[in-house]
């Protein structure tokens, strides 16, 4: 039972971080500035606790759940999803960080605009960290099938 729960976490906890990042990015436009800027940054720091829940749930299922650590440890499918993961995140920090000084010149400038050339620079990292993602579900599915093994 605990493994069904950790599987329900995890795989909600990843339909969710992929629907924030799909609102961050609709929302990071030309023109971003007061309460969507402040959406933006919350947007992104649920971001930031999805990615930690999926981690937590991910290895905890890892270490207790049905399959046990013998299956993973020497699946190259696993570890393989873990680097897309892991890239995804290291993609996500530039993004992060652009929003995080946005949002201390919208607090130093309540009328702050975000250049168009900003927004227009960080979309492509947004797109790089959706390519990454959308390979998960196919590692996802190759090691329900015992590939890797």
């Amino acid at each position: 039972m605990l493994d069904l729960v950790l599987e329900f976490v995890h795989h909600l906890a990843v339909f969710s971080l992929v629907g924030v990042l799909a609102a961050e990015f609709a929302l990071t436009r030309p023109g971003l500035s007061g309460r969507r800027l402040t959406q933006v940054g919350a947007l992104d720091g649920a971001y930031g606790g999805l990615a930690g829940l999926i981690v937590i749930a991910g290895f905890a299922r890892v270490i207790w759940g049905d399959a046990g650590w013998d299956f993973y440890a020497g699946n190259w499918v696993f570890w393989t999803k873990i680097g897309l993961f892991v890239g995804a995140g290291l993609l996500s920090i530039r993004p992060t960080r652009a929003i995080l000084g946005w949002r201390r010149s919208a607090k130093a400038d309540p009328g702050y605009v975000v250049p168009d050339e900003a927004v227009a620079a960080l979309r492509p990292w947004f797109l790089a960290e959706f390519a990454l993602l959308a390979l998960i579900p196919i590692f996802a599915a190759m090691m329900a099938r015992g590939i890797g093994l």
